[in-house]
């Protein structure tokens, strides 16, 4: 890097642990002629590149220098991008990239097409293979706005710009009326998963990146432990209408990184510790237990992602229903679909807990016994069945009298709604207390360790 630190230098250092970034491509230039963009100085091309590490763990990096050319994607520039993803897939290191820049750059044309093209396939090839995180300090438009897309996670400065088409271009919109491009709005539509100040990205950057495995192939490394394993999470039942708070007084030391924050707030989906290792966490929010389509996908999503990379899936059930709404039937059944097919699809240690109603489809989709669940506990006030007993005594009874409806609906109760009956067919494993919840999950997650299971020999599915 130069001497003058310009600002997507001072992002990699304020980044990395201090003095580890080595830099790969400094003299790199542009390399077309076209509309005099020889006269123009475009040291490095607008991209810095390198390595260095977080926390003592390798990671390559770019970012973008909108001082030059406006940090704009041409052919050298994405030659560098590409450049250090090779490496990063060689050597098993997660890739950060920090965006800021104003997309394609026109002067190269067709060049920086297919220099763009040049950097969605690598992020398509390393999918799966090594974590990646975008980051968004500027401007990040048009089809670059897919580099972020195609990455794991993406982070967002409060101040930047995300966008396919400005708000301005949208027919009777402006940025003044709904900017489109806003981290809120963008973070609401679930293609970010935090904003907040740059120091706060930076920090919570970090703190990702200590949760996740380096590759697909890394086992890691479990972290100090501090906290009890055998820790009484008394009163673990009355967080269950805020399931993030669930996690983290499960969780060691209370760390639970939440993705996709701000978005399908029904479900919760990230990161906690057990016994020091990191395990992905789905949950129901639990205010009012009804599934919605966008949760839906966002859990099939993260389910994906935890399995590519062998981490663990702990789900809590709190689903009752389907939300009664437009956009619900219109979307669910796709999204239940892909649900299905992630927690059938994953290999990895699966443990359910149910805390507090599962009934029906809902109860078939987080994560139950049929899906292939390995361990399931649920709570002693738990309920598991097809459908509230008072609505099933009105399909059971019909027209009846209030008395025989009654009568019927405690029957059922007692005979199918009660997590007794659920554990006496063999779909509940175990019945515990929510005090003895932290120590029999992480007891359940200790024996599946060196779990093993295969599926039919394909390419893909096509869910």
């Amino acid at each position: 890097m130069s001497e003058t630190q310009n600002a997507a230098g001072r992002r990699i250092t304020s980044l990395l642990d201090a003095n580890s970034f080595v830099e790969i491509g400094a003299q790199v230039t542009a390399r077309s002629t076209d509309f005099n963009l020889s006269a123009a100085k475009t040291p490095s091309d607008g991209v810095i590149t390198g390595y260095g590490t977080i926390d003592g763990n390798l990671v390559y990096i770019y970012s973008q220098d909108p001082s030059v050319l406006g940090g704009s994607v041409g052919e050298m520039h994405a030659k560098k991008i590409s450049r250090v993803y090779r490496l990063a897939r060689k050597t098993g290191a997660p890739i950060i990239g920090l965006l800021d820049s104003t997309g394609l750059r026109l002067e190269e044309s067709t060049d920086a097409l297919n220099a763009l093209a040049s950097i969605y396939r690598n992020e398509a090839m390393s999918s799966g293979v090594i974590p990646q995180i975008t980051a968004v300090f500027g401007n990040c438009g048009g089809g670059l706005s897919v580099v972020t897309a195609l990455s794991d996670f993406t982070f967002l400065e409060k101040d930047a710009k995300l966008y396919v088409n400005s708000p301005d271009a949208l027919k009777g919109n402006s940025a003044d009326r709904k900017d489109t491009s806003s981290a809120d709005y963008q973070m609401a539509q679930g293609n970010a998963d935090f904003a907040g100040s740059e120091t706060e990205v930076y920090a919570a950057i970090r703190d990702l990146v200590s949760m996740l495995p380096l590759n697909n192939e890394d086992e890691g490394e479990a972290a100090e432990v501090a906290d009890d394993l055998n820790r009484a999470t008394t009163g673990l039942a009355s967080t269950t209408k805020d399931a993030a708070e669930t996690l983290k007084i499960l969780s060691d030391g209370g760390v639970f990184f939440e993705t996709k924050r701000g978005f399908a707030d029904s479900m919760v989906t990230g990161f906690i510790r057990l016994n020091g290792y990191t395990v992905g966490a789905v949950a129901n929010r639990g205010a009012d237990t009804a599934l919605r389509a966008r949760g839906l996908e966002k859990a099939a999503d993260f389910i994906g992602f935890c399995d590519a990379f062998n981490i663990p899936v702990l789900t809590l059930v709190n689903a009752a229903s389907f939300n009664a709404c437009e956009c619900t039937e219109k979307l669910a059944q796709k999204a239940s679909a892909k649900l299905a097919f992630a927690y059938t699809n994953a290999t990895v240690p699966k443990v359910t807990v149910v805390t507090g109603r599962a009934y029906g489809t809902p109860y078939v989709l987080m994560g139950s016994k049929g899906l292939g669940a390995d361990m399931v506990f649920a709570w002693p006030d738990a309920e598991i069945g097809t459908m509230d007993p008072k609505m099933a005594a009105k399909v059971l009874c019909g027209d009846a009298d209030a008395k025989k409806l009654k009568e019927t609906a405690d029957a059922y109760e007692a005979l199918q709604q009660n997590v007794n009956s659920a554990a006496a067919r063999g779909y509940v494993d175990t019945v515990i207390s929510d005090a003895d919840t932290r120590k029999y999950v992480i007891g359940a997650f200790e024996m599946l360790w060196t779990k093993r299971e295969d599926r039919p020999d394909k390419k893909h599915g096509t869910v």
